[in-house]
């Protein structure tokens, strides 16, 4: 409920108990409470699509987990990136996802892709000794390295801070706050006119046209807007994790 498009449909719950109490007539409860409910089942649904959406991201995220080969006890194994700390000896091979920030030891030198960090388009060669970035992907040779830096302290882990600490506005935010406000303007303007053509000029009584009024309010409101873009986005979310997930199972 805390949009514009809610404010304004709280604002026309408001007006049909306080300013329809006149004519001789009882506050509208009937609008109020018809109100009041849609706007309760819209953030309902809004809620849970949000949260639908937010659980298939973060099941998405957990099924994409990169892995690492790494030495631990003298033996070499397969474990989650997320559990590597500074120090560990980890084997990078063709076609891996570098899980943390490392630097070469003995090997091969390798290909490395890291044009997901730095723009740079063409694989650059790392040799022994060389530092290589979480995220980048492995497109030749095979090494191992020493993990230097892991999680928010790695290269891609701080560029990452960065975005999430700012405080722009995404654009599909953006777009949808200018619907709103175009309707919300669109609206007002109208209301204003009609109080001009009601009463000055037609010398309506006064309860008919608070219910004229009631009538533009709600009816120009896309109340559902906000939660048909939830659930279109939900159901974005399910099929987006359904089809990377069944990539990632026919490359392996």
């Amino acid at each position: 409920m805390w949009n514009p498009l809610s404010w304004v449909m709280e604002a026309a719950a408001i007006m049909a108990i306080a300013l329809a109490n006149g004519g001789g007539k009882p506050p509208d409860w009937q609008d109020f409470v018809g109100i009041i409910t849609l706007l309760i089942i819209n953030s309902t649904i809004s809620f849970i699509e949000e949260n639908n959406a937010g659980n298939a991201a973060a099941a998405l995220m957990a099924r994409l987990a990169p892995k690492a080969k790494v030495l631990r006890n003298g033996r070499w194994s397969e474990e989650e990136a997320a559990i590597l700390v500074p120090g560990d000896i980890i084997s990078v091979k063709l076609g891996d996802i570098i899980p943390a920030d490392a630097r070469l030891l003995q090997g091969d030198p390798l290909k490395i892709d890291q044009s997901a960090l730095t723009g740079e388009s063409l694989p650059v060669t790392k040799g022994p000794g060389d530092g290589v970035y979480s995220g980048s992907t492995c497109k030749q040779g095979e090494i191992e390295a020493v993990v230097i830096a892991t999680g928010v302290h790695t290269f891609f882990g701080k560029a990452a801070h960065l975005v999430d600490s700012t405080n722009q506005v995404g654009h599909f935010q953006k777009v949808l706050t200018a619907i709103g406000n175009f309707c919300i303007c669109s609206i007002a303007i109208g209301m204003v006119v009609e109080i001009i053509v009601m009463y000055p000029i037609q010398h309506r009584a006064y309860r008919p046209g608070i219910d004229n009024l009631l009538v533009l309010l709600i009816g120009g409101i896309p109340i559902a807007m906000p939660t048909v873009l939830s659930v279109t986005m939900a159901i974005g979310s399910h099929r987006l994790a359904q089809q990377v997930y069944s990539w990632t199972i026919s490359m392996k």
